[in-house]
Protein backbone atom coordinates (compact mmCIF):
# COMPACT_ATOMS: atom_id res chain seq x y z
CA UNK A 1 0.00 0.00 0.00
CA UNK A 2 2.98 2.42 1.36
CA UNK A 3 6.38 2.66 0.06
CA UNK A 4 8.44 5.36 1.34
CA UNK A 5 12.41 5.47 -0.79
CA UNK A 6 14.84 7.61 0.01
CA UNK A 7 12.73 9.98 2.09
CA UNK A 8 14.20 12.83 4.13
CA UNK A 9 12.46 15.71 5.75
CA UNK A 10 14.03 18.96 6.78
CA UNK A 11 13.21 21.68 9.26
CA UNK A 12 14.68 25.08 9.35
CA UNK A 13 17.74 22.65 7.74
CA UNK A 14 17.88 20.12 10.54
CA UNK A 15 17.07 16.94 8.90
CA UNK A 16 14.31 15.23 11.83
CA UNK A 17 13.72 12.32 9.46
CA UNK A 18 15.89 9.93 7.17
CA UNK A 19 14.06 6.65 5.95
CA UNK A 20 16.03 4.91 3.03
CA UNK A 21 13.43 2.05 2.39
CA UNK A 22 10.14 1.36 4.30
CA UNK A 23 7.31 -0.66 2.48
CA UNK A 24 3.77 -0.93 4.55
CA UNK A 25 1.37 -3.53 3.38
CA UNK A 26 -2.54 -3.69 3.85
CA UNK A 27 -3.40 -5.89 6.68
CA UNK A 28 -0.37 -4.58 8.79
CA UNK A 29 -1.17 -3.13 12.54
CA UNK A 30 2.36 -1.44 12.38
CA UNK A 31 2.85 0.47 15.62
CA UNK A 32 5.58 3.16 15.56
CA UNK A 33 8.09 3.85 18.26
CA UNK A 34 10.14 6.07 19.54
CA UNK A 35 11.52 8.85 22.21
CA UNK A 36 10.03 12.44 21.81
CA UNK A 37 11.72 14.24 18.81
CA UNK A 38 12.38 10.80 16.87
CA UNK A 39 10.31 11.67 13.95
CA UNK A 40 6.94 9.92 14.88
CA UNK A 41 4.61 12.48 13.78
CA UNK A 42 6.47 13.21 10.89
CA UNK A 43 6.48 9.91 9.46
CA UNK A 44 2.77 9.98 9.83
CA UNK A 45 1.97 13.21 7.64
CA UNK A 46 4.28 12.37 5.41
CA UNK A 47 2.37 9.07 4.79
CA UNK A 48 -0.95 10.90 5.16
CA UNK A 49 0.68 14.06 2.00
CA UNK A 50 0.46 16.55 4.83
CA UNK A 51 4.52 17.34 4.15
CA UNK A 52 5.04 17.68 0.53
CA UNK A 53 7.95 19.27 1.01
CA UNK A 54 10.32 15.73 1.65
CA UNK A 55 12.72 14.79 0.01
CA UNK A 56 12.45 11.14 -1.98
CA UNK A 57 9.61 9.10 -2.49
CA UNK A 58 6.46 8.19 -0.63
CA UNK A 59 4.16 6.07 -2.56
CA UNK A 60 0.39 4.88 -2.36
CA UNK A 61 -0.24 1.63 -4.26
CA UNK A 62 2.91 2.38 -6.48
CA UNK A 63 1.79 6.08 -7.73
CA UNK A 64 3.89 9.10 -5.46
CA UNK A 65 1.36 10.53 -3.15
CA UNK A 66 2.49 14.32 -5.04
CA UNK A 67 0.78 12.68 -8.00
CA UNK A 68 -2.44 11.75 -6.66
CA UNK A 69 -5.91 13.80 -6.77
CA UNK A 70 -6.65 15.19 -3.42
CA UNK A 71 -10.39 13.57 -3.53
CA UNK A 72 -8.97 9.85 -4.76
CA UNK A 73 -6.45 9.93 -1.68
CA UNK A 74 -8.93 10.87 0.55
CA UNK A 75 -11.08 8.48 -0.24
CA UNK A 76 -8.70 5.72 0.23
CA UNK A 77 -6.42 7.17 3.25
CA UNK A 78 -7.43 8.47 6.44
CA UNK A 79 -5.32 10.70 9.64
CA UNK A 80 -6.32 10.62 13.21
CA UNK A 81 -4.16 13.41 14.76
CA UNK A 82 -3.29 14.08 18.61
CA UNK A 83 -6.38 16.18 18.80
CA UNK A 84 -8.74 18.47 16.96
CA UNK A 85 -9.76 21.82 17.30
CA UNK A 86 -13.35 22.44 16.45
CA UNK A 87 -15.01 26.05 16.99
CA UNK A 88 -18.25 25.77 15.64
CA UNK A 89 -21.37 23.92 17.64
CA UNK A 90 -21.21 20.87 15.80
CA UNK A 91 -22.55 17.69 18.13
CA UNK A 92 -20.58 15.07 17.60
CA UNK A 93 -22.62 12.77 15.55
CA UNK A 94 -22.14 15.81 13.08
CA UNK A 95 -18.61 15.45 13.63
CA UNK A 96 -18.56 11.63 12.74
CA UNK A 97 -20.46 12.64 9.10
CA UNK A 98 -17.87 14.55 7.70
CA UNK A 99 -15.55 11.79 7.93
CA UNK A 100 -18.15 10.92 4.83
CA UNK A 101 -17.36 14.22 2.70
CA UNK A 102 -15.37 12.75 0.38
CA UNK A 103 -17.43 9.75 -0.97
CA UNK A 104 -20.10 12.00 -0.83
CA UNK A 105 -21.97 13.69 -4.05
CA UNK A 106 -24.38 15.93 -2.97
CA UNK A 107 -25.12 18.47 0.15
CA UNK A 108 -26.86 15.89 1.85
CA UNK A 109 -26.88 12.32 3.88
CA UNK A 110 -27.29 9.57 2.27
CA UNK A 111 -28.63 6.43 3.95
CA UNK A 112 -25.32 4.83 3.55
CA UNK A 113 -23.80 8.05 4.96
CA UNK A 114 -26.05 7.63 8.14
CA UNK A 115 -25.29 3.85 8.28
CA UNK A 116 -21.68 4.15 8.57
CA UNK A 117 -21.53 7.44 10.92
CA UNK A 118 -24.02 4.96 13.16
CA UNK A 119 -21.68 1.64 12.83
CA UNK A 120 -18.39 3.93 13.32
CA UNK A 121 -19.76 5.22 16.70
CA UNK A 122 -20.81 1.86 17.67
CA UNK A 123 -17.09 0.84 17.58
CA UNK A 124 -16.26 3.45 19.25
CA UNK A 125 -18.49 3.69 22.17
CA UNK A 126 -19.22 7.05 20.94
CA UNK A 127 -23.16 6.87 20.65
CA UNK A 128 -24.14 7.98 23.88
CA UNK A 129 -22.92 11.06 22.78
CA UNK A 130 -24.16 11.45 19.72
CA UNK A 131 -26.03 14.90 20.21
CA UNK A 132 -23.61 16.47 22.60
CA UNK A 133 -21.36 19.79 20.95
CA UNK A 134 -18.35 18.29 20.57
CA UNK A 135 -16.65 21.29 22.16
CA UNK A 136 -18.19 19.99 25.73
CA UNK A 137 -16.55 16.58 25.34
CA UNK A 138 -13.78 15.67 27.18
CA UNK A 139 -10.24 14.63 25.77
CA UNK A 140 -11.01 11.06 25.55
CA UNK A 141 -14.40 10.86 24.40
CA UNK A 142 -12.75 13.89 21.75
CA UNK A 143 -10.66 11.47 20.67
CA UNK A 144 -13.13 8.41 20.07
CA UNK A 145 -15.48 10.78 18.08
CA UNK A 146 -12.07 11.46 15.88
CA UNK A 147 -11.53 8.13 15.25
CA UNK A 148 -15.20 7.46 14.38
CA UNK A 149 -14.90 10.12 12.02
CA UNK A 150 -11.60 8.13 10.69
CA UNK A 151 -14.00 4.73 10.10
CA UNK A 152 -16.79 6.27 8.44
CA UNK A 153 -14.94 7.15 6.05
CA UNK A 154 -14.38 3.57 5.33
CA UNK A 155 -10.32 4.27 4.37
CA UNK A 156 -8.05 1.25 3.48
CA UNK A 157 -5.05 2.92 4.66
CA UNK A 158 -5.73 4.43 8.57
CA UNK A 159 -3.21 6.39 10.06
CA UNK A 160 -3.32 7.33 14.17
CA UNK A 161 -0.94 10.08 15.83
CA UNK A 162 -1.27 8.60 19.35
CA UNK A 163 -4.66 7.78 19.03
CA UNK A 164 -4.64 6.64 23.50
CA UNK A 165 -2.91 9.56 24.69
CA UNK A 166 -6.28 10.74 26.73
CA UNK A 167 -8.23 7.60 26.90
CA UNK A 168 -9.13 5.58 29.99
CA UNK A 169 -7.69 1.98 30.35
CA UNK A 170 -10.91 0.64 29.47
CA UNK A 171 -10.78 2.46 25.67
CA UNK A 172 -7.22 2.01 24.95
CA UNK A 173 -7.58 -1.76 25.29
CA UNK A 174 -10.75 -1.06 23.19
CA UNK A 175 -8.94 0.63 20.81
CA UNK A 176 -6.19 -1.22 20.46
CA UNK A 177 -8.38 -4.71 19.83
CA UNK A 178 -10.32 -2.48 16.99
CA UNK A 179 -7.56 -1.27 14.84
CA UNK A 180 -5.92 -5.07 15.28
CA UNK A 181 -9.31 -6.27 13.92
CA UNK A 182 -9.52 -3.78 11.22
CA UNK A 183 -6.00 -4.86 9.88
CA UNK A 184 -7.48 -8.33 10.14
CA UNK A 185 -10.11 -7.14 7.79
CA UNK A 186 -7.06 -5.94 5.58
CA UNK A 187 -6.93 -2.46 6.21
CA UNK A 188 -3.06 -1.03 6.95
CA UNK A 189 -3.11 0.41 10.11
CA UNK A 190 -0.05 2.76 10.93
CA UNK A 191 -0.13 4.09 14.65
CA UNK A 192 2.98 6.20 16.14
CA UNK A 193 2.28 5.66 20.33
CA UNK A 194 4.48 5.95 23.16
CA UNK A 195 2.50 3.17 24.92
CA UNK A 196 5.08 -0.15 24.56
CA UNK A 197 3.00 -2.84 26.19
CA UNK A 198 0.03 -2.06 23.82
CA UNK A 199 2.32 -2.35 21.10
CA UNK A 200 3.63 -5.17 22.21
CA UNK A 201 0.45 -6.43 22.89
CA UNK A 202 -1.44 -5.78 19.25
CA UNK A 203 0.56 -4.76 16.68
CA UNK A 204 1.74 -7.31 14.34
CA UNK A 205 4.94 -4.75 13.51
CA UNK A 206 7.00 -2.20 15.72
CA UNK A 207 9.06 0.27 13.54
CA UNK A 208 11.45 2.27 16.03
CA UNK A 209 12.56 5.01 15.10
CA UNK A 210 15.88 7.04 17.13
CA UNK A 211 16.45 10.85 16.40
CA UNK A 212 14.79 10.66 12.65
CA UNK A 213 16.63 6.41 11.74
CA UNK A 214 14.49 3.36 11.44
CA UNK A 215 16.36 1.80 14.44
CA UNK A 216 14.24 -1.08 14.60
CA UNK A 217 11.67 -2.95 12.18
CA UNK A 218 10.15 -6.38 12.74
CA UNK A 219 7.97 -8.00 14.92
CA UNK A 220 7.01 -6.48 18.36
CA UNK A 221 9.55 -9.51 20.35
CA UNK A 222 12.58 -8.50 18.08
CA UNK A 223 11.71 -5.05 17.53
CA UNK A 224 10.87 -4.04 21.66
CA UNK A 225 13.92 -6.59 22.79
CA UNK A 226 15.89 -4.94 25.74
CA UNK A 227 19.08 -4.41 24.30
CA UNK A 228 17.34 -2.22 21.57
CA UNK A 229 14.53 -0.35 23.99
CA UNK A 230 17.73 0.42 26.31
CA UNK A 231 19.64 2.19 23.52
CA UNK A 232 16.61 4.11 22.40
CA UNK A 233 15.15 4.99 25.20
CA UNK A 234 18.11 4.99 27.67
CA UNK A 235 16.53 3.32 30.30
CA UNK A 236 16.79 0.14 32.30
CA UNK A 237 13.97 -2.52 31.01
CA UNK A 238 12.95 -6.03 31.50
CA UNK A 239 10.89 -8.42 29.85
CA UNK A 240 8.41 -10.38 31.80
CA UNK A 241 5.83 -13.52 30.37
CA UNK A 242 2.20 -11.58 28.66
CA UNK A 243 -0.40 -12.80 26.92
CA UNK A 244 -0.13 -15.44 23.72
CA UNK A 245 3.83 -15.32 24.17
CA UNK A 246 4.73 -11.58 23.60
CA UNK A 247 6.69 -9.57 25.89
CA UNK A 248 5.37 -7.44 28.40
CA UNK A 249 8.30 -4.71 29.44
CA UNK A 250 9.15 -3.78 32.85
CA UNK A 251 10.62 -0.13 32.66
CA UNK A 252 13.14 0.70 35.70
CA UNK A 253 15.97 -1.34 37.72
Amino acid sequence: MHELRQVRMRYAGVEVLRVDALRLEAGEFVAVVGPNGAGKSTLLAILAGLRPGHEGECRLEGRDLRRWPRRDFARLVSFVPQSLAIEFPFTAGQVVLMGRTPLGDSLFESDADLAAAAEAMRLTDTAAFRGRDFRSLSGGEKQRVILAAALAQSPRVLLLDEPTTFLDLKHQLAIYSLLRDLAGRGLLIVAATHELNLAAGFAGRVVVLDRGRVEADAPPAEALAPEVLRRVFEVAVEWLPGPAGRPWIRYGE
